[in-house]
């Protein structure tokens, strides 16, 4: 395994491609998501994704985000995921690590370039920004109405409170659901790569 480490200071995406048992999918599909399961109970845990290439392929890639390096470190050097790697030896076959800090993270490739073609490129930023306005603009306007209705004197709080408010409720949003849904459903555009 290899791994870059991340600058301080800044959250950090984790992606992972394993190659699995072939005669073993069942098994290793329970223990990935058995790990899934294990972090989400580590403070500051953003979420995570995986997937394979198709039905029958060996190699799985995954995702997974922590608010912090100190948070992720405390993940990586915990008894649980020790014992849960350990648990999985003999139904993985080979593993590569990278790790990388703020929103790119979310952009990483989960597929594979087939053998003999060129590595897939993430995508450029400025698909990245469309990509986060796309869900950001829809799902600040709908909790602006919401709010606007819903509470009574939100137009009279300040401008500093109502951002303050604002973000404390959309960030977790962003990263937990709409971000990773997001680049799921533009993967196709995302991954196009240049002529």
């Amino acid at each position: 395994m290899s791994s870059v480490p991340p600058p301080a200071s800044a959250s950090v995406t984790v992606s992972i491609t394993r190659t699995v048992d072939p005669a073993r999918f069942t098994e290793a599909s329970e223990w990935v998501q058995f790990g899934i399961n294990l972090a989400h109970r580590y403070p500051g845990f953003l979420g995570s994704g995986w997937v394979r290439g198709s039905e029958d392929s060996a190699t799985w890639n995954m995702l997974y985000r922590f608010s912090n390096p100190e948070s992720l470190e405390a993940w990586e050097n915990s008894d649980e995921r020790t014992e849960w790697l350990e648990a999985g030896t003999d139904l993985v076959l080979d593993a590569h690590v990278e790790k990388r800090t703020g929103i790119e993270g979310w952009f990483d490739t989960l597929q594979q370039a087939p053998p003999g073609t060129p590595a897939l490129l993430p995508p450029p930023r400025w698909k990245q920004m469309i990509s986060i306005w796309l869900g950001f603009f829809p799902v600040n306007l709908a909790f602006t109405l919401l709010v606007s209705w819903l509470v009574p004197g939100w137009g009279d709080l300040g401008t500093a409170l109502k951002v303050l408010l604002t973000t404390l409720v959309l960030t977790p949003l962003m990263a937990y659901f709409v971000l990773p849904w997001v680049t799921r459903m533009l993967r196709p555009w995302l991954q196009r790569q240049p002529r």
